[in-house]
Parts: C-alpha cells; structure tokens; sequence
C-alpha cells in the first residue's frame, strides 16, 4: 500500500504543471493616524484577534478576488485560464469548461474562482505583518497579481473608509433636516401654549398665586388667634351675670357708674338714719341710684354686644379667608399643572434644539475630517518575480504518499483484523474453549500428500503429531484413554488426519489399535489408507455381520481398521442404539486403544453419540477454518451429550499470519537433527530433536 501510494503521488508529481509562487508583504495597523479625531466615522479597532481575523477573511474575499481581476483585466487574458494541472478528471471537466462564457460577468466570476483557489494568506506569528503568496505557472503573472492583490486590499480599505464619510455625511444631512422641522414644531407649540394659558416665564421666581397663597396663609393664621381671642371674651360674658369680670372692670364707663352708685348708696344709707324711704329726698336718692342701675345695665349688655360684634367679625374674616385660600390653592394647583406641561415643552424644545447643534456639529466636522485619515494597511514587501517553481515538490509529495500509505495501510489493517473474527491462535481456542490445547499441528507447506508427510519421522507435521499424542498419554490419571473420539465443529479441520496420526504413532509404539471410520456420512480414512470400504460399521450397527469379519489390515501389524461401509440413510438411529456400546466392549477385549472418527458436530448428532459412547474425545480446531460463534456454539452442544474433552487439537497453524512471537517459536524444523555424518551420507541411528 505504501509503495502503491509513493508510486501515485510520484506520477502525479510529475504530471503537475510548475507553478511559481510569489510572495508579498503587506502589514495591518490597528487604526489609522487622525488629523481631526473626533471626525471619524469608522468604529475605533484595538487590533484584537476578532478584528486581524476579519481582515484576513476579507483578503480571502470573493469581492476581493473579483476586484484584482477588474483591476488587472485577467477577465481578457485567455491564458489565465488556461487548466493548470494535468489529470484524468482536469481534462474531463476541462473538455467542458475550457473557456467562460462570453459575458463579462461570468468571466469575471471565473477568475475570480482562479484566484481564490491559488492565493494563501498566511499571517506571521506574533506580528501585525501578512504575507500574500500566489501561485502561478507563469512567474511574471503571479508578480503582477500578489503586487495587484496588495494594492486592491489597500484601495479597498480607503474605499470603506471614504465610502463610510459619505454615507455618514448624507446621514448627517437628512437627520439634521428633520430636527430642523422637529425643532421648529416644538418651539410653535410652546409659544402657542404660552399664549394660550398667559403664562409669563419668571426665573426662578415663585409666582403671584403663589406669593398669595402664602400671604393668604399667613394672614388665616392672624384670624384664626384673633377669632379665639374675641371668641373667648365673649363666651365669658355670655352667659354670667357678675360685674367683676376683668372686661368690666377695665370699662371707665362701667368704674364710674359703679363709684356713683356706691356714693348715692352711702347717701341713702346715711339719711335713712334721719329719713323713711318715702321722704322726697329719699325717693330722689333711690331714683338716681335706680338710674345709675339702668345705665350700668345698658353698659353692660353694650360691652356683651361690642365682645359679641367682634367674635363675630372675626369669624366672618376666616371665613372669608379660608374661601380665599382655597380659591388661591386652585388657583395655584392650575398653574402648577399648567406648568409641567410647559416645561415638557420647553424640554423638548430644548432637546431638539441640542440634538440640532450636535448633529450640525458632527456634520462640520465630518466634512472636514472626511479626507484626511491615513490608510492602516502598508506594503512592505513588493513580490518579485520567482525563479524556480514552488509546486510541485517531488521530496514532499513522496512523503505525503508515505503517511498517507502508512495510514491507509494500518487502518485497511485494524479493518480486516475487525472484521476478520476466524479462530488463528491457541490463546483464541483456549479462550473460547476453556480446554487446554493438546498439540499444535502446523500447516505442511509441501505438495506432497498428507499420509507420506506423516511417514517422514522428519517432517513438522509428524513431529507435531507426536508431541500431540505424548500428551494424550498425560491427559488423565489413568494415562491414556482406551477409547478416542476425534471430532471438530465443521468439515475439512483434519480430524480424520489426526484419528489416523494417533492411530499409526500408538501402533508404532507396541500397542494394539483399532482405527474406526465412523463418519458415516462422508467416509474419508478407506481412501486415505487404500483399503476397502464395502463393508464396515454400518453392517456391525445393522446385526448383519460381526467385527472378525469387519477388520481390516492394515501396512502395520499392530494397526486394524474398520471402513465405515455402506452408507445407511438414518446413521443417528443406529448410533444411538446399544451395539456402538457392544462394539467398544468387545474391542476393549483384543484392542488396546479404539479411535473413532466421528463426523462435525454442527447440523449433525453423531458426533455427540460417538464422543459420549467414548472414554474420550479429541476437539479439532482448524485455524482459519472456524470462526468464534460457530467454535462456540458447537462445543456448547458436547456437554449436554455428557463428553468428556481431553482438551484441543490446533491443526493447520500458520505462524507468519499469526505474529511475531509464534514465528520465533515455530520457525525450527521439527523431526530429527542430521548431524555431520549423515550430511557426508553415513546412516546412523536418528536422534529425536529436543523442542
């Protein structure tokens, strides 16, 4: 993968067309020097990061590409459009798309896609500086557009600023003309209203209702004390007869008719000695002092009505005055309302009329200001025109398709390793299995046939075969089981390979075997050993025949074998009945060791009657052949027959596809060492290789 990416990017480096690349600097400042500050229309920019960014945005602006295009006429170089890489889907869309139609507009809209395709603005950390950088395959057309394009971003910039003067002057101008009518409105409405009400404006001054109202206030209060005053006289002297009282004693009228009185009294009293009451003289007497009775009576009542007349005057003025006062309380109460409407119009003349001046003010100072602010944007760096093409670069191109190889690679990889859930490894069988693994068989890389792979001692094959069936030996306490079943969850895993594997190396060792094909669906061992199949198992199932006349011989004389014989077509039935029982019994009498070869587990049942009948039963695993959930679902199945698993049988290992760690221990040559000697072609006695 990674070569075929090199080679791509290799061939597509080549078939690039050179561009060239040319490069201006040009420097953003925060804001420009103001000549009149206060005349500026632009928002202040404190050159933060929001605003460097918007900058570069508008230099990557469809407005700004079209603007370097009008500028330059590129809209009437056909050249310029020109394709400018050379691929298999470039000269398709090339075919349909060489030229622009013929309108300006859409010549304009397609150079301007050029430009923005080629041009990189690339801000230099930790500085205000830009550069600009075009690529193009002619060196002298990528100078003029990077200069073009530098100049655009600058007239552009004072475009704005002049642009935003003229829209604020015009602004200006309008919003003045209407507070120009608004003022005026409301300068009519308040003289109107002030003629209206006859209102005088006085500053700061309270006004004549309201200096009435306090006078009217104060003089209440005079009243009202001298209402009490009068009113308390006159109660005193209303309703009491006594001439001690201090208003009569004060009285000079009423002090000399009481010194008369009381000296007509003395007279009286004087000649009453010497006189009766009857006597003229007395009479006389009593008569003045009756007058002088009368009188001081009359001065009296005179004094109640005086004291009587002015309680009553005083009353009658607060009364009047307390009228008086609520008339100016009204009165003042209009006017203060009154008032507060005319002061909302007076404010709002006011308002208007400063809101006039501001504007005015800002309008002057905005056509003064309008022209004189300096542009913020500088060129520091004209392009010139390159020498050498920048692109396309064959050393970084090649290591582009390197990485993007390597990752293509590892993850094409991690996806097959995902998706890829067959059953390579030991660790996986134990995991699945929960059994040990007994041997490990690994994969014959020869033409040769199987069963003459087994007869070299040599071979990897055998040698693994042994180390298999040494550890059968070891698989229970009672050593190794008089009866085998070898099964396995599919087809073509090599379990009829194993049963004839474990049936030639116990035969080898001295013990008697019987090597029964008990797969009697698709026999396979009669083939594999060049024996006869026509008769076999079935017929001892079936009571036709009994084993004497079933066995076979084999090439070794401790090796007996049982074809499968004739097919039957219910080989469940007859495995499930008692003579599989019978067989293993009698075969236990003469055989020392009886290996059956039992069909797959999956989508058949005898597999779990030949492995339940037996003392044993051998899993095999053929690595790659199985995937997880088919080895899982069929060793669930042998439990419920009550079998019991010695353990595992990895057969067809690989241990390049596997990994590392199992290449180092599998990469020795099983079998025997041949030492020196034999490799001059001296024969000795074979050595069993230590592994």
């Amino acid at each position: 993968m990674i070569l075929t990416s090199c080679v791509l990017g290799a061939i597509h480096n080549l078939l690039k067309t050179p561009h060239y690349a040319a490069n201006v600097r040009i420097q953003i400042e925060r804001e420009g020097a103001k000549i009149v500050e206060s005349g500026t229309t632009s928002p202040t920019e404190t050159g933060s990061a929001d605003f460097l960014r918007t900058q570069y945005e508008l230099l990557k602006s469809r407005a700004m590409a079209e603007r370097v295009t009008s500028a330059l006429y590129l809209y009437k170089d056909d050249s310029f459009f020109k394709p400018r890489d050379v691929s298999a889907l470039g000269l398709i869309t090339g075919y349909f798309s060489r030229m622009p139609t013929s309108s300006q507009a859409s010549k304009v809209a397609t150079a301007a896609d050029i430009l923005m395709n080629a041009v990189t603005i690339k801000p230099v950390p930790g500085s205000r500086l830009v550069d600009i950088r075009y690529l193009d395959p002619n060196p002298q057309r990528a100078q003029i557009i990077a200069n073009g394009y530098a100049d655009a971003y600058v007239a552009s910039n004072l475009n704005r600023r002049f642009e935003a003067n003229a829209y604020a002057k015009t602004f200006l101008d309008e919003r003045i003309k209407q507070l120009q009518i608004r003022l005026q409105e409301s300068e009519q409405v308040l003289i109107d209203f002030a003629e209206k009400e006859g209102m005088v404006e006085v500053n700061d001054k309270a006004s004549i209702a309201e200096n009435s109202l306090a006078a009217a206030n104060t003089a209440t209060g005079h009243l009202i004390s001298e209402r009490i005053k009068n009113e308390q006289l006159w109660r005193q002297v209303e309703s009491t007869t006594a001439i001690n009282l201090p208003q009569l004693l004060t009285n000079q009228v009423v002090d000399t008719l009481r010194g008369q009185r009381k000296a007509l009294e003395t007279e009286y009293q004087e000649k009453l000695e010497n006189f009766k009451p009857s006597y003229p003289e007395m009479v006389q007497i009593s008569n003045k002092i009756k007058e002088v009775d009368r009188q001081f009576t009359a001065e009296v009542k005179a004094i109640r009505n005086s004291l009587k007349a002015a309680y009553q005057s005083s009353l009658a003025q607060e009364v009047e005055m307390k009228g008086r006062i609520e008339e100016l309380r009204a009165e003042v109460i209009d006017l203060q309302k009154k008032g507060i409407r005319y002061n909302i119009l007076k404010r709002e003349v006011e308002t208007n009329r400063n809101l006039y001046n501001s504007l005015l003010q800002r309008l002057k100072e905005v056509d003064i200001a309008g022209g004189v602010g300096a542009n913020n944007i500088f060129i520091v760096d004209r392009a010139v025109a390159p020498n050498f093409p920048s692109e396309p670069s064959l050393s970084r191109t090649l290591i582009l398709a390197f990485g993007f190889g390597l990752i293509i690679g590892i993850g094409l990889s991690l996806l097959l390793e995902m998706l890829d859930d067959r059953v390579r490894a030991p660790e996986e069988v134990e995991e699945i299995s929960g059994l040990p693994t007994l041997g490990i068989i690994p994969r014959d890389e020869s033409d040769m046939e199987l069963s003459v792979v087994l007869k070299d001692p040599r071979s990897h094959v055998a040698e693994a075969y042994r180390s298999f069936a040494t550890a059968l030996q070891f698989s229970t306490d009672t050593g190794l089981p008089r009866s085998i079943a070898v099964t396995s969850a599919g087809a073509g895993e090599g379990k009829s390979t194993t049963a004839v594997a474990i049936a030639r190396h116990f035969a080898q060792m001295g013990l008697k075997v019987l090597l029964i094909d008990a797969d009697l669906r698709r026999p396979s061992l009669h083939i594999k050993l060049n024996l006869d199949n026509s008769i076999g198992l079935s017929n001892y199932l079936t009571g036709s025949l009994m084993p004497p006349d079933l066995v076979q011989r084999t090439d070794h004389p401790n090796l007996a074998f049982m074809a499968s014989g004739p097919l039957p077509p219910n080989a469940a039935d007859l495995l499930s009945g008692p003579r599989i029982y019978s067989l293993i019994s009698l075969g236990s009498d003469v055989f020392n060791l009886i290996v059956f070869d039992s069909p797959p587990v999956l989508g058949l049942a005898d597999a779990q009657l030949l492995s339940s009948a037996s003392a044993a039963t051998v899993f095999v695993v053929g690595a790659g052949d199985n995937r997880k959930g088919a080895l899982r679902a069929a060793l669930r199945r042998m439990p419920m027959a009550r079998v019991t698993l010695l353990g595992t049988l990895l057969t067809k290992f690989d241990s390049k596809s596997v990994g590392y760690a199992y290449g180092q221990g599998y990469d020795y040559k099983y079998g025997y060492h041949m030492n020196d000697d034999e490799a001059d072609g001296s024969t000795q006695t074979p050595q069993l290789a230590r592994y």
